[in-house]
């Protein structure tokens, strides 16, 4: 059974752009709500996974999509969906049981992706009786904050 990574998206670009790819991924949502199955754009490459699964969106939101894929992030994927109607994006992605957090942007077609290393995981610990966690002296409840901290920290070098 597969790990599930959870994803959110951010496209960028016109109005007409956005509104194509509102399009795309409602299309894909209505298929996966018939079959059951991952989705993938017709156009992309089916050989190499990134199928997009429980793909939802809040009311009003327009170009940001949240979704799970299978053990890892679909950055290429969504970089195949930029290139097609000339967007850029944001997409942020977790999945802690195999200690991936990162995120990936792409600009003009040219894919960052910074993603925490072992090493920047285990900068932090956890402490079963109290149930928080400690990093460079602080207690903190969440996790993620010390992840959202780390990860920033790793994207302004």
């Amino acid at each position: 059974m597969a790990n599930w990574c959870s994803n959110t998206v951010v496209f960028e670009g016109s109005p007409e752009a956005i509104k194509q790819v509102q399009q795309l991924f409602q299309a894909m949502k209505e298929s996966q709500d018939e079959t059951y199955k991952g989705q993938l754009p017709d156009f992309a490459d089916h050989t190499n996974g990134g199928y997009f699964f429980d793909i939802y969106w809040n009311e009003g939101d327009e170009g940001i999509f949240q979704y799970e894929t299978k053990w890892v992030p679909n950055s290429e994927i969504l970089r195949t969906i930029a290139e097609r109607y000339l967007l850029n994006f944001i997409h942020d992605y977790e999945e802690m049981g195999n200690d991936i957090y990162g995120r990936a942007s792409c600009q003009n077609g040219i894919l960052d992706d910074v993603c925490l290393s072992n090493e920047e995981l285990e900068m932090y610990s956890f402490d079963e009786e109290t149930d928080t966690y400690h990093f460079e002296g602080e207690v903190y409840e969440i996790e993620y904050e010390i992840l959202e901290m780390l990860l920033e920290r790793k994207l302004s070098f």
